[in-house]
């Protein structure tokens, strides 16, 4: 797999999107974060973050106070990157009722075309 499509997936994974359309916004510690993404598994929420992190995308602050805090932050990349996954959620906001249109078209086709070869099938064994 080449580096670019590696470095996509990570940016354009579920997780992906949805941590760096959040920390857009502001840094954030670990538990708020997750609790304002939803629905997403400590170990997921995890292993997103370390790949964009590893990626260059985010920055893991730890400060060692007890208990330990550790914040999230965009770096200047992940700032730049987050522009243009958020651009794209944008877009399919704004067009999601054309591609809901496109959906319906496809799949009353679709049905056309497969209940015409039952027909078809259907008179062959006759």
């Amino acid at each position: 797999m080449c580096p670019q499509r590696l470095v996509l997936e990570h940016v354009t994974s579920r997780w992906g999107v949805l941590v760096l359309i959040r920390l857009q916004e502001r840094s954030y510690r670990f538990g708020e974060l997750r609790r304002t993404i939803g629905r997403v598994s400590e170990k997921m929420l995890t292993q997103t973050l370390q790949t964009l992190e590893r990626d260059g995308l985010v920055h893991r602050d730890a400060t060692p106070v007890i208990p330990p805090r550790v914040d999230y932050s965009l770096t200047d990349l992940g700032r730049e990157a987050a522009e243009q996954v958020r651009a794209l959620a944008l877009w399919t906001e704004r067009r999601m009722d054309d591609v809901l249109a496109a959906r319906q078209t496809y799949d009353e086709a679709r049905q056309a075309y497969d209940e015409a070869r039952r027909t078809r099938d259907e008179a062959r064994t006759l």
